[in-house]
Order: C-alpha cells, then structure tokens, then sequence
C-alpha cells in the first residue's frame, strides 16, 4: 500500500513538472507580460505624437517675439520698399525733368510779345482819319510772337473792341529783338454814326497767348495825348501786322 502511495505522489510530482516545463516551452507567460509592458510603451509615442502639434502650434503661438522679428523684417523690407518709392522720387524727377525740357522746347518754339519785353506807343494820325496807331518794338534778347490782335481798354470800358477781320495774317507775326509790329485803331465813325462817344486819358494794351483770348502775360500802359483821346461805339482794332502801311489800310 505504501508502495502504490509513493507511486501515485510520484507520478502526481512529474505531471505538475511537466505542465510547468510545457507552460515555460509555450512562452504565454512571457508573451502575456511582454504585451503588457509594451502596450504602454506603444502608446507612449502615440500620445507623445499626437501632442506634439499640440506644443508646436502653442510654440508658434507663442513665438510673438519671432512673429514681430518677420514682422520686423517685413518692416525691413517696407524701408526697402520706401527706397523703391525714392526711387519712384527719382523717376518722377527725371519726369520733371523731361516735361521742364518739353516747357523750354515750348518756349523757345513760342514766346508771347508783351509788356515786359516790348516798348509800346500809342500815337493818333493824320491819315486815315479818326484813326491811332499802336506800335511795340521787342526790346527783349529773344525773338517773340504777336498773335491775333491786341486787347485794348480806355479807362475802365466794359466792352472790347472787335477785331478788323480782313486784316488777319497768314502767318503769326514774330519779332527779333529791335524789331517792331503794329496795330491799327479805328477811333471813331468819320460819319459820326457811332454812338457812346467818350475820351479816353488812359489805355490799357493786352497781349494775347498761343490761344484765342488766353493771357499772353503783362499788359502794356502806352501814354496818351494829354487831351485824351476821343472815340465811340465804332471802335475797332487790326490784327498785329509786320508793316505800318498794312496796319493803317483799314
């Protein structure tokens, strides 16, 4: 009995040695606890990773000091641009210096007779009657231009005189310095038709510029016969013409 007893105890110690060695071949055990320990470890990078936008965007968030340093360079820049701007400067002054170049060609190309580079008389004549002529010698270093006809004022007149239409010249008359032009006036009716008759003890010569009735610059206050001069609703002036005979024909 006590044989089979320590049989039984026998074989009962080499079944549990054996479940143990095949647990230990099988590697459950170790597998299980390698699971375990990996699975956090696993879902530390997971975590780690989907935090770090998280951090990166609160960094950049938080980097206003470099946010201000590209702002700070996009200042830079905008100096940068301000020198493309004195640049513009620059561009814009050559422009000036170019339409300046366009004024001189104007200039040169014409140059308005009037009172402050010309000498202008006013003389009445003998023949043809009722009639004054208006002289004006270029007195300045350039040659200049009379265009149309001269604007005339006696005293403080309200209405200017007409032009004589017929008189009107091909071709603008030009003056070199110490050359002279004139100017026909017809004072009054000879018939006595004209009407508002007046005597005149101041006149006022206006010059006209490249357009009709545009300021051609200063007028010119030519003296006058100390008795005046008388004239009337008739009054009419010529163009500016190149010869006295042409200027005193109407």
């Amino acid at each position: 009995m006590r044989t089979s007893r320590l049989q039984l105890l026998a074989a009962a110690g080499v079944a549990v040695a054996s479940f143990a060695l095949t647990a230990c071949q099988d590697g459950t055990g170790t597998r299980d606890e390698g699971a375990s320990a990996s699975g956090p470890v696993a879902s530390a990078p997971s975590d780690t990773s989907s935090q770090a936008p998280k951090e990166s965007a609160s960094d950049n968030g938080g980097n206003d000091s470099s946010a201000n340093g590209s702002s700070g360079d996009a200042a830079g820049t905008g100096d940068s641009g301000g020198k493309g701007s004195s640049a513009g400067k620059g561009g814009s002054s050559a422009g000036k210096g170019s339409a300046s170049g366009g004024s001189r060609d104007g200039s040169s190309s014409f140059n308005p007779c009037n009172g402050s580079n010309t000498s202008v008389t006013a003389e009445p004549v003998s023949r043809p009657v009722n009639h004054m002529l208006i002289t004006v010698e270029n007195t300045g270093s350039q040659n200049c231009d009379l265009p149309y006809y001269p604007v005339l004022r006696f005293d403080e007149m309200q209405w200017v005189p007409q032009p004589v239409e017929d008189s009107k010249p091909q071709a603008v008359v030009t003056l070199a310095p110490g050359e002279s032009a004139y100017a026909g006036v017809l004072l009054s009716a000879a018939d006595g038709s004209g009407s508002g008759g007046a005597t005149g003890k101041k006149l006022t010569v206006g010059f006209q510029g490249r357009t009709p009735n545009s300021d051609g610059g200063p007028a010119a206050i030519p003296a006058l016969p100390a008795k005046g001069v008388y004239y009337d609703s008739s009054l009419t002036v010529t163009y500016w013409q190149s010869s006295m005979d042409d200027a005193l024909a109407y």
